[in-house]
């Protein structure tokens, strides 16, 4: 990476930390949502980053159909995540998810370098955050819109319909694209393909306003530090107790 784009990394790192927590912090509630068991700092074969573990309480938040052959107690699912950014892994009961950041527009095929008998059985799924027709009209919201918003701090927005093709020619404007790998396996006869289905179904829709959000919370984050991030996240885990109960 040119220094630049070490630069561009370790700020989308910082607003992609400060999403998470602020969008933990949305989620939970009335005895549901995220709950943070640690948060710390990793190495293992020469790989450094911050490990996290996480407990998911879901019922609410799930079809009807899931929750009808459920058995009590197993709608609460455990996440741990190995964060040594740029290259992201996390995994709990059926959902594996790879995440590769790279400072480009999406423009790389099979960035996870994976076997070309799986890779025939992944489905491409481009997600762009300025193209309000992929969010729904339950989860739109005006001041998280990319192609309505402006940043006071960097001038950047709003993104109008060609805003990617506009970023080719410019060398010197940052980009990021988050190459997401979803591997779900849900072992349960009668209900295996429906429930893969509706997840990653949820996954997307979770990366997409995840990631409006990020661009539209810019400002509140671009000038932050790993430190300011590191005490927002203390202060969010002992916030997320407080609220789910």
């Amino acid at each position: 990476l040119r220094v630049t784009d070490v630069f561009l990394c370790l700020k989308y790192q910082v607003g992609q930390l400060f999403s998470v927590a602020e969008a933990s912090k949305n989620e939970t509630g009335g005895g549901e949502g995220i709950e943070v068991l640690k948060n710390e700092p990793y190495e293992k074969d020469g790989e450094k980053g911050q490990y996290t573990h996480k407990i998911y309480h879901i019922k609410s938040k799930v079809p009807g159909f899931v929750k009808l052959f459920a058995p009590e107690g197993s709608l609460v699912f455990h996440e741990k995540a190995w964060n040594a950014y740029p290259y992201c892994r996390t995994n709990n009961f059926f959902i594996k998810i790879e995440t590769w950041h790279k400072p480009d527009l999406g423009t790389q095929e099979n960035v996870h370098k994976l076997d070309s008998s799986t890779w025939q059985n992944v489905t491409v799924v481009p997600i762009d955050i300025a193209d309000r027709s992929q969010v729904s009209n339950a989860d739109y919201k005006q001041d998280e819109d990319p192609a309505k918003f402006k940043s006071a701090k960097t001038g950047r927005g709003p993104l109008g319909p060609t805003w990617k093709k506009e970023l080719v020619s410019k060398t010197d404007c940052p980009r990021m694209c988050a190459y997401k790998l979803v591997t779900v396996k849900f072992k349960w006869w009668g209900l295996q393909t429906k429930v893969e289905n509706f997840i990653h179904e949820q996954e997307k829709r979770i990366f997409t306003n995840f990631h409006r959000q990020l661009f539209c919370w810019i400002d509140k984050w671009v000038e932050l530090t790993m430190e300011d991030i590191r005490r927002m996240e203390a202060e969010t885990q002992r916030e997320l107790e407080e609220v789910r109960a």
